[in-house]
């Protein structure tokens, strides 16, 4: 009975948008300490920050929840995906999808799996040079200056823009669609739920982008 529950089509999409509305929790926090690079002083603020949830042992342990956030999220992406297609004919999904959601809705997969890839390069560029070092050195890195070498090639300003407008697609259908899926539908609250949702998916991803093209600029 229990594996019934655990594997109907309702538990996953619940699953989805609790997962989905903690990702969105860490964009904000993650985008409010990146933006901290426009404050000058070399990053210091931001290179505090940076340490704070580096070392901080709490940050490190809810480290952990957010990896198994993100698998928790991308495999049960992949699954709705699949169990979606398999219970709809793809003529009937190419004729009648159109009609009832926009494009972005039904490519959620798609631009979630060109995030997955970015996730995983930026991972690479940031995130385990800076844990390894933390290990073998017990010393973290300079963040801010690893950003300002790694943002004077021009094709990694390039990708990191085109993730981040992957990210506003992805955003767009993603925050609403994790309020429903926890059962907030109502006609009062749908509409604020969609304003903020647009404006969540414009600010972020448009913060996330201005930082690349500004170090590459020489602005900050």
């Amino acid at each position: 009975m229990a594996v019934t529950v655990f594997s109907t089509s309702i538990f996953r999409k619940l699953i989805m948008g609790l997962s989905g509305l903690f990702l969105i929790t860490f964009l904000i926090v993650h985008v409010g300490i990146n933006a901290l690079v426009f404050l000058g002083n070399n990053g210091e603020k931001f290179l505090e920050a940076a340490h704070f949830m580096g070392t901080n042992p709490l940050m490190r342990t809810l480290e952990i929840g957010l990896v198994l956030g993100f698998l928790i999220h991308i495999i049960d992406g992949y699954y709705l995906t699949y169990i979606n297609r398999k219970a709809r004919p793809q003529g009937y999904f190419a004729v009648n999808a159109k009609v009832s959601s926009p494009w972005y809705s039904r490519s959620m997969a798609v631009l979630g799996s060109l995030l997955l890839i970015f996730l995983i390069i930026h991972a690479a560029d940031f995130w385990i040079p800076n844990r390894y070092n933390q290990l073998t050195t017990g010393e973290e890195l300079n963040l801010y200056e690893k950003m300002k070498l790694e943002f004077q090639s021009l094709p990694v300003v390039i990708l990191y823009v085109l993730s981040c407008i992957s990210l506003f697609w992805h955003l767009l259908h993603g925050f609403k669609s994790s309020f429903q899926s926890i059962g907030i539908n109502h006609p009062k609250v749908n509409g604020f739920i969609e304003y903020l949702g647009l404006a969540f998916s414009v600010i972020v991803p448009f913060v996330f982008a201005i930082i690349p093209i500004a170090f590459h600029l020489g602005v900050i």
